[in-house]
């Protein structure tokens, strides 16, 4: 699995990451999704990098122009509800996408011990097509490889590329270990290097769906 961690370079990306680390400026919920979905738009710009194009003569209303075009089915797909900010400003970019939208949940046991749960998905055929997976944070990294594993379900894409703001060491070498290596890049803009034993990521930023949505029961 390839690695860019766009926070190390200089960019507006860095900005809009403290922001959504700030806890005095989170307290605005529609600043933080906001910021949430502005990242989502810079990752998108530089995903859309990689893609394929080709040239189209374009007619304008004095001539015809050679423009390219992006040529790659892209399907953008989301972990509820956290994930949807993000999402949002990926779809500003890439706005001829389909979309799949994955429910996965946390179950504590007996011990405080934790299961990954998928409890609803969306999704249309992947087949050779680019997917495009966006979360707000990756902290173990365990929904999002069972969202991977759920997603591909629906047919093999011809690349996958997993998006978050935020990640734990942890949960970048549980994917890089677990995912296809020639066929997944991983954008992330900080990786942070502690993850507790309840998963919480630190410095992190906090819950983010709580964060851009309310708290939940």
């Amino acid at each position: 699995m390839k690695i860019i961690t766009l926070g190390e370079t200089d960019s507006l990306l860095g900005h809009y990451l403290a922001q959504i680390r700030d806890r005095s400026i989170q307290k605005d919920s529609l600043r933080f999704r906001r910021n949430l979905e502005r990242m989502g738009e810079i990752f998108a710009y530089e995903i859309s990098k990689t893609l394929h194009y080709e040239t189209v003569e374009t007619e304008t209303p004095l001539g015809i122009a050679e423009c390219r075009v992006l040529t790659n089915p892209i399907v953008l797909a989301t972990i509820l509800r956290a994930g949807l900010p993000v999402h949002q400003g990926l779809l500003n970019y890439f706005d001829d996408a389909q979309n799949a939208f994955v429910a996965a949940y946390r179950k504590y046991g007996a011990g405080n011990e934790c299961d990954m749960n998928i409890e609803y998905q969306s999704c249309p055929p992947l087949e050779g097509k680019i997917l495009v997976i966006a979360d707000a944070m990756l902290a173990s990294g365990a929904s999002m490889l069972m969202t991977y594993e759920s997603l591909v379900a629906n047919g093999e894409p011809a690349y996958t590329h997993i998006v978050c703001p935020v990640a734990s060491r942890d949960g970048v070498e549980n994917l890089s270990k677990n995912l296809p290596h020639k066929h997944v890049t991983f954008w992330v803009g900080a990786i942070d290097e502690e993850l507790t034993n309840h998963s919480y990521i630190v410095p992190g930023l906090g819950d983010a769906g709580d964060l851009a949505f309310g708290e939940k029961n």
